[in-house]
């Protein structure tokens, strides 16, 4: 898949927000999912169920820019447990920039309970083979004595098709808390990891707590009875010239 960075992908840097590219990878995933003949419909009909994201990560060799052509290519790791990998390369102009790796569950439409995937056997011989990534993705361990950095509370400009918060607004609210304005053009956000822990709803209000550790800067949202419903960890780098 191809597509432009456009203007509304991009910061007053001129760089790929973290949400946007993250969209990119979902559009990706889910054209692939449908491709693969395991898409919504299929998961749906078939299962009434839908597929869950519950940890994203990214790595960037340098930013992606205004008007620059994405490619990225996909598939996926043909798991038979509770958990498919999928892994991403990404590409401008033939020069490879980065890569992601994200990891989903079936989920129970009505109770949400994990659907393992060795019952579903449409996803039988549609793995990446020889592509595949190495790379799994571990719970984010969180430093102590994180500092409130602000509030957000969720609206009906968040949801997706779900009904649900969609993944790439966590990555705009980690983005948020750290005050990622305030980065000058001379560093850009090179990784992030996203591990997604509860679902979160219009009406309900998040409190976002940061903490830099080792290089390493630290996202925590928990809901107002002190539960944790997502965790990020964010590392800049130098854009070299």
């Amino acid at each position: 898949m191809t597509l432009p960075i456009d203007s509304r992908d991009v910061d007053g840097n001129g760089y790929c927000k973290a949400s946007a590219l993250l969209g990119h990878i979902q559009e990706a995933a889910t054209q692939a999912a449908e491709h693969g003949g395991f898409g919504r419909a299929m998961t749906t009909d078939g299962y009434h169920a839908f597929w869950m994201l519950t940890r994203v990560w990214y790595q960037l060799r340098r930013p992606l820019r205004w008007e620059e052509p994405l490619t990225i290519r996909t598939w996926h790791r043909e798991d038979k447990g509770a958990t498919m990998y999928r892994d991403y390369d990404l590409f401008v102009d033939g020069e490879a920039v980065g890569e992601c790796v994200s990891a989903w569950v079936l989920a129970s439409m009505d109770t949400r309970q994990i659907i393992r995937l060795a019952t579903v056997h449409e996803l039988d011989g549609t793995g990446g083979g020889e592509l595949c990534k190495s790379k799994k993705l571990s719970k984010l361990r969180l430093p102590q004595d994180l500092e409130l950095a602000g509030r957000r509370k969720l609206r009906y400009s968040d949801t997706d098709l779900n009904g649900h918060v969609n993944n790439t607004r966590y990555a705009d609210f980690a983005c948020d808390a750290l005050e990622m304005e305030r980065l000058g053009p001379d560093r850009f956000l090179s990784s992030m990891q996203i591990g997604y822990l509860a679902e979160c709803r219009p009406g309900e209000e998040l409190l976002l707590w940061t903490k830099e550790q080792d290089g390493t800067h630290f996202v925590q949202g928990m809901d107002e009875g002190g539960k944790s419903r997502f965790e990020a960890a964010l590392i800049f780098g130098e854009v070299l010239p």
